[in-house]
C-alpha cells in the first residue's frame, strides 16, 4: 500500500502539536543569509537525491513521511538534533 501524499492541513497540524514554527522561504533565505551557522538544515530526501545537490550545510536525514518510519528513526534522529534546544531547525 502506497503512502498518502501529506497535505499542508497535514504539515500545518503537525507543526501546532510538535510547538513548531512554520517559516517562509523568504524568511528562511534571510535566516541563513545572515546567521547560516545558527541553523540546522536537514534534508530528508533519499540520499540519491541529497548527493545530486543539496542547500550548502545541510546535513541528510532520508525519512519517509509515515508514522512508522517516523518512529523506527526517531533516536537517531534525536541523536542529529542534538541538545541545543535553541538552534533552528529547518527540515526540507
Amino acid at each position: 500500500m502506497t503512502p498518502r501524499e501529506a497535505t499542508w492541513e497535514d504539515v500545518t497540524a503537525a507543526a501546532k502539536k510538535g510547538g513548531y514554527q512554520l517559516i517562509s522561504t523568504d524568511d528562511l533565505w534571510k535566516r541563513y543569509s545572515t546567521t547560516e551557522a545558527a541553523l540546522l538544515l536537514v534534508d530528508t530526501r533519499q540520499e540519491w537525491e541529497y548527493r545530486t545537490g543539496h542547500i550548502k550545510g545541510a546535513v541528510n536525514f532520508p525519512i519517509e513521511p509515515t508514522w512508522l518510519a517516523e518512529w523506527r528513526k526517531k533516536e537517531d534522529l534525536e541523536r542529529l538534533l542534538g541538545e541545543d534546544k535553541e538552534r533552528t531547525l529547518v527540515f526540507y
